[in-house]
């Protein structure tokens, strides 16, 4: 069911948005050749812990990572680490805390998590380089993060699902891609979601028209107080991916890179505000 925030809930959202940027922030700081994805993960619980806050009395409000022993529907054990960092070919949701894979110049790494901010959710990702990193993978980030902003553009009150995912598309597709023409693989067994009282809440937010119903569909209808989270996720090749054997990271499957940007968006009446800038 799709859920409308209150004004209140949309204010520690807000709050909550901006501590998670804060912490985005430094943990971009700390990618560089030679660190380990465990570092990463245990930094980011350490910033989580330095930035909760309380702007008028300075005292914690318990803020967490959402991801931390959360088990999704259909995942055999809960996430055993507190946010998802995947390099090159790993598409999404691996974890730093297995394998505890170090780094290496022309890298490039997703950095993603969600934070729980007085019992409410917010959920935001980026790319970034390790290093100097060739100009193709440099394009692809580029790229990924104009469909994001493009997606979040076509998020207007009174627009529907469809129009998110078109303007996503439109600049995939639109994209010279790893052969100078046919854009890149985006992936479609992932996609964007409805965000607030829970990690995941509807409604779905595709990447590409035909995942909103079918192709033949507008999808939701956007409201005032609805808050989603929208995240394309574009491949170098193409846009087949497989699950790992671990149950959680999710792989390019011809081994090409994959770029992954998401923030949290509070839908309003006009232009949609970016709770996680």
């Amino acid at each position: 069911m799709v859920t409308l925030k209150t004004k209140e809930e949309i204010a520690i959202m807000r709050e909550g948005g901006r501590r998670h940027a804060a912490i985005m922030r430094e943990l971009v700081k700390l990618v560089q050749p030679g660190v380990f994805t465990r570092d990463l993960d245990a930094a980011a619980v350490r910033l989580i812990a330095e930035f909760d806050k309380n702007p008028k009395t300075g005292k914690p409000e318990g803020d967490k990572s959402a991801l931390l022993n959360f088990k999704p529907h259909g995942a055999q054990r809960p996430y055993p680490a507190s946010i998802c960092v995947s390099v090159n070919e790993e598409v999404v949701h691996g974890i730093p805390t297995e394998g505890n894979r170090e780094l290496q110049e022309g890298d490039i790494v997703s950095l993603d998590f969600s934070l729980v901010h007085r019992g409410l959710f917010t959920d935001m990702a980026v790319t970034v380089p390790v290093g100097e990193i060739e100009p193709k993978l440099a394009e692809l980030i580029e790229t990924t993060k104009k469909a994001l902003l493009a997606g979040i553009k076509a998020a207007k009150g009174g627009k529907h699902i469809v129009d998110i995912a078109t303007a996503i598309e439109r600049v995939g597709r639109g994209a010279k891609g790893p052969s100078g023409g046919k854009g890149y693989g985006i992936v479609e067994e992932l996609v964007g979601h409805g965000v607030g009282y829970g990690v995941h809440e509807d409604p779905y937010v595709p990447n590409y028209i035909s995942g909103v119903a079918g192709g033949k569909g507008k999808g939701e209808l956007l409201k005032p107080g609805m808050t989603i989270a929208v995240e394309p996720m574009f491949n170098l090749g193409d846009k087949d991916v497989f699950i790992d054997t671990d149950g959680y990271t999710i792989f390019t499957a011809d081994g090409l890179p994959s770029a992954h940007f998401e923030h949290t968006i509070l839908i309003t009446k006009g232009d949609a505000e970016i709770l996680t800038a």
